[in-house]
């Protein structure tokens, strides 16, 4: 049945396709093999698009008791999720997911040499400034003092700020999913002398933005396109969402040994389609090059286990703000115990933080844990997998949301920083140096993989349950701007 949608498409139910029953089916398929009792929860949720999110911290919690169950969920829930979505070349006949990633034909290859200088230190910018040498190290100090991010972070790009040649990723080509991404890495890594394969839309503003932008930087930078004699822009491109054969042939196709970062981001119904479309990708190219790493940046606005120093730290704020004193109790007993609630229970090994910014909606939650799930996944196999909570930033996509740019704005009086765009990129691509030059950590449970080195901008670690403040702050934030 034609529906307007082809590409990679969530299966039919009578005569549309349901985002609500796919979520659901994939939630409780996850939660099956260790948690009976909350799959059949989900499956019995009337009310998706308010109810879901109780079940997707259930995907937390089940995984919780060992490294195995939180694998379980894992698995599960990619098997379900590449089990129901569907491969539908022309919006009418529908094929498996896995004849999205067969048979492609791949886009030429332009090589663009990088003439200028490579950066020989690592430099992060910072409120006009661009840090270097003991400026940055001051910097992590207060990052670290003001509980913005997790002291591991500071260990880990102080270990890059004291061995820069690591910034070259030599042997190494790192493909950028996403390439015009905000948060993506592309340009850092192109000012450090790496090797970067860019896969975007085919729309030549955005090659012709991303060209001028890159042009006479250090690295050396890989593009899909079309043959011809014409403008790169106009020829460069490939659409990961409807010709996923032919980026999956072009990406298994290229040289050296790769990095798949997925920085793909887009609104709605259309993010779990891309993620989605990005695993099975990923996934054909795992089978193919063993020898790939994965990189993922995760939104704070999520639902985390974090380290029981967090929850302590927590605590703390809690007993000694001066709202306390002031407004809590007040604002607690007008809101119907809504407001300026604890966010852990004290001595809890580890807390659980529940960020989730609810107009975000479930389908951004599924398309982000379908990452997390990849990532888990797979460092369990063995590949190598840089996996990083990035800090909450002022992307367009974040400020075009009217009340979580509010939000974002009124969020520092409540100890959560938000970064600008340039330091949070540059930060995350010196995260993924590290891990790819020196490895993360080995842990004994894939939510300690999680907490390594986030840059949760205070969001574990402040005074209050996120969505008990948050409210308050677009409230201050909104009064700020006018």
């Amino acid at each position: 049945m034609a529906t307007g949608e082809h590409g990679v498409v969530f299966p039919t139910a009578g005569d549309r396709r349901s985002t609500s029953a796919t979520g659901r089916g994939v939630v409780a398929d996850a939660l099956r093999p260790v948690d009976p009792v909350g799959a059949g929860a989900a499956e019995r949720e009337t009310n998706w698009r308010s109810g879901y999110l109780t079940h997707f911290r259930r995907l937390v919690e089940a995984g919780l008791p060992s490294y195995s169950d939180a694998r379980s969920v894992a698995e599960a829930g990619l098997a379900s999720v590449h089990q129901r979505m569907r491969w539908s070349p022309d919006g009418a006949e529908e094929h498996p997911l896995s004849a999205a990633v067969a048979g492609g034909t791949a886009p030429g290859v332009e090589t663009l040499a990088g003439g200028g200088r490579a950066d020989t230190a690592l430099t992060i910018p910072y409120r006009g400034r661009r840090l270097a040498g003991d400026d940055l190290r001051r910097q992590l100090d207060a990052w670290v003092d003001a509980d913005v991010v997790e002291p591991s972070l500071r260990d880990a790009v102080t270990a890059v700020l004291e061995n820069p040649e690591w910034l070259r990723l030599d042997g190494r080509a790192v493909v950028v999913l996403g390439a015009a991404a905000e948060m993506g890495p592309l340009r850092s890594l192109l000012r450090w002398g790496a090797t970067v394969a860019a896969l975007d839309l085919p729309r030549p503003e955005l090659w012709t933005r991303l060209l001028d932008d890159t042009r006479g930087l250090a690295g050396t930078l890989v593009v899909p396109a079309r043959p011809g004699d014409g403008d790169l822009a106009h020829r460069a491109g490939v659409d990961l969402l409807h010709d996923l054969p032919d980026a999956t042939a072009w990406v298994g196709g290229l040289e050296g040994r790769l990095v798949l970062g997925n920085y793909v981001y887009a609104d709605g119904a259309t993010n779990v389609r891309v993620s989605t479309a990005l695993d099975a990708l990923t996934q054909a190219v795992l089978a193919q090059r063993s020898d790939t790493a994965l990189s993922f940046l995760a939104t704070p606005t999520d639902v985390f286990a974090v380290p029981g120093e967090a929850v302590d730290a927590s605590v703390e704020a809690y007993a000694t703000r001066r709202t306390s004193k002031v407004l809590r109790v007040p604002l607690r007993t007008l809101s119907g115990g809504r407001l300026l609630r604890r966010s852990y229970v004290p001595g809890s090994e580890p807390g659980i933080n529940d960020s989730v910014v609810l107009q975000q909606g479930p389908n951004y939650l599924l398309a982000k844990r379908i990452q997390r799930w990849r990532a888990t996944a797979a460092r369990a196999a063995g590949t190598t997998v840089s996996f990083k909570v990035a800090p909450p930033t002022r992307t367009r996509s974040v400020v075009k949301n009217r009340a979580l740019a509010a939000a974002y704005s009124g969020a520092h009086r409540f100890g959560v920083e938000v970064f600008e765009p340039g330091t949070a990129n540059t930060l995350m691509a010196a995260l993924l140096v590290h891990d790819l030059v020196q490895g993360p950590p080995a842990h004994d449970h894939p939510w300690q993989d999680e907490a390594y080195a986030a840059a949760h901008g205070g969001l574990w670690r402040t005074a209050y349950d996120p969505r008990s403040a948050l409210g308050l702050a677009a409230l201050l934030g909104a009064a700020s701007a006018r």
